[in-house]
This record gives C-alpha cells, structure tokens and sequence, in this order.
C-alpha cells in the first residue's frame, strides 16, 4: 500500500490532557484551550487531569471512588470541550485490571473502577476506554493466562451494554502482553467487536527496538543488523495481519536515549526500567528523541488505519528532572510535529 499524503490528511489528531501542563497553574481547562488553539480536533481525558480539576471545581479533595462527584465535573469538562469543539476521543488511564486472582479483594475492586469509570465515560461523552496491559507482578495475578483474556472480555461485554468500546494496548512494561503481538492475540480470543487496539509509537518502538538498560540504547540480545531485520519484520507483519478496522488509535511519542544506562532491576515501587522511562523521556517527534517513529507510524497506516492519531508524550528533558515552556507554545509545536510526521510517512 503506497501512503498518499492526501489520505494522510484526513487523520484526525488528539493531544492526551497528561501530555502538556509543567505547572500548577497548568489547569485542565487552560490545558483544553491550548489544545484547541493548536487546531486538535479531540483530546484523551486523563483521569489524573479529571481528578485535579475536581478539586479545583468543588473546592475540595475527591477521592479516586467519589464518582458521583467525579460525574458531576466530567459533565462541566465535556460542555467545556463542546464550546472549543474538541471531541472528547478516550478516557484513560484504565491500569491493572486483569488476571487478580477469582475472589480476591483486588479483582472485586478493578471491577467496581470499571464500573465507575463506564459512569464518567457516561457523563464526558466519550465511548472508549483505554486499558493498558496489566504490569502488576506476576507473583501477584493468576497464572491462567485464559483468565487474563477472560477478565477483558468480561469488561468488553460491560463497556458493549453502553455502546462503548474498549482500547487495548500493550505497555512494553507489562507483566503479560508487552507487545503489539501479545493484545493482538488477546483481542483475537476475546473476540468482540468493540475490543480493539490502542497502538503507540513508544510502546513499539522502545519495547522491540530500544532498550534504556544498555549502553547503545538498543537491545542488545542481537546484532545491530539482525535487531533492524526483526524490527522491520514485525512491522511488516503488523501491517498485514492487523485489520484497520481493529486498531482505534495510534499514539504518538519518541524517547530520549538515557545518559546513563538504567538499572535493569524494578525501582522501590516495583516499576520496571521501560515504565521508568516512559514516565518522564518522552517527548514530541523530531524533538530530541531517537526512537523509529516514522517507521512505526508507517507500519500502522499501511494497514489501511487513518483514524486518529493521539499526542501522548511525557517529556521531562533529557534528563528526566522535567522542563519548563508555555501551554500554548508546546500545543503549536505538537501540531507542527504532527504535520512533519505526515510528510514523513508520506510515499507520495
């Protein structure tokens, strides 16, 4: 399949709210307007950025469970997003919701959040929920794989009571389906028709290609030649396997190259090298980073994928410490990223 810019163009294209704000007084509303005066057309509504606003909003702490406070606010940020224009295209972050054992506390209480969160999906307007592939220890879940898929088509079959949809994607992190291989055939088994993907740039690219535990920044378990082959062949198989029609969006985001090679054991919280990097080394395209983005993106859309494409980066420097810049400005450069990346993955 050739990639014509003029079918490029049709892409629609989304900023995740986590993605852009460096201060406290970076609000979801000033957040919002950035966004749409970049010329987004839709946003992600992260649940941290909904729980901020809400307190600002009643002038109070709300907890993680107060849902019907939570709805009430979720009402006033979609009437908010109505009056810009902004679709509101995804709630997420949908966390460590598979695989805890049957009758465990754990499992009775993703349920009840995925039961909330349906009631805030309700109330913003939106029909689709991230879910992220669990990277909760393995010592801590079934290990029944058929129980991990189960638990997912259960949530499935909730969200399809709404009309909603459900977007499955592998953090590169995760305890069981680390790569696009992994929810492609979880999403396959569950076997519904509003279970989909959620594909990313930096979830690919840093899990297959990139690695910040080495010196070169690559993964090393093969040589630079053969890493760049299997790289490509699971692009190229990605490109004829996945139906378009099952991928709901692509996000977007590169890496920085670590200075110094991370410690390949879990942090004090358990978190994985690759969920440490991702949390703050991720910035725009073409702006420091040094993963295969254009690449991935390509292997995407030769799939035959144009839905949206989503900005959701976590740029902290290159030092990870963060940085400072203006709402505004960093919105209008994440729309100039998006328009370079179009050309890129262009063949015209």
């Amino acid at each position: 399949m050739t990639l014509q810019l003029s079918s490029l163009l049709t892409i629609p294209i989304s900023f995740a709210t986590c993605s852009i704000g460096c201060k406290y007084e970076h609000t979801l509303p000033k957040k919002i307007d950035a966004i749409a005066s970049a010329g987004f057309q839709g946003i992600e509504l992260s649940m941290p950025d909904l729980l901020s606003f809400a307190n600002l909003y009643l002038k109070r702490q709300v907890a993680s469970n107060e849902y019907d406070d939570l709805c009430t606010v979720a009402k006033v940020v979609k009437a908010m997003c109505d009056t810009k224009g902004l679709k509101i295209m995804m709630l997420q972050p949908f966390s460590n919701f598979e695989g805890w054992p049957e009758g465990s506390q754990e499992r009775k209480d993703a349920f009840e959040r995925a039961r909330g969160w349906i009631r805030i999906m309700e109330a913003c307007g939106t029909d689709m929920l991230q879910v992220g592939s669990t990277d909760t220890p393995a010592n801590k879940l079934t290990k029944d794989r058929a129980a991990k898929v189960g638990d997912i088509k259960e949530l499935g079959q909730m969200l399809a009571q709404h009309k909603f949809r459900l977007a499955y994607e592998n953090w590169c992190w995760s305890t069981h389906a680390p790569d696009w291989k992994d929810v492609w055939q979880v999403v396959q088994e569950v076997g519904l028709s509003n279970v989909g993907l959620c594909l990313d740039t930096f979830q690919t690219g840093g899990g297959e290609w990139a690695d910040p535990t080495t010196e070169s920044g690559l993964v090393e378990d093969v040589s630079s030649e053969e890493l760049q082959k299997r790289f490509h062949n699971s692009l190229e198989e990605l490109s004829k396997t996945v139906p378009s029609s099952k991928i709901y969006l692509l996000q977007i985001s590169d890496a920085y190259k670590p200075k110094q090679p991370f410690s390949k054991e879990p942090d004090e919280t358990g978190l994985r090298p690759r969920g440490r990097w991702s949390h703050d080394f991720r910035p725009l395209p073409f702006n420091g980073g040094y993963l295969p983005v254009v690449e991935v993106a390509k292997g995407v859309l030769k799939t035959g994928f144009r839905g949206w494409f989503s900005y959701e980066v976590f740029d902290g420097g290159p030092d990870g410490k963060g940085r400072d810049y203006q709402l505004d400005a960093f919105a209008v450069t994440a729309r100039e990223c998006h328009k370079k990346l179009t050309q890129e993955c262009s063949e015209d």
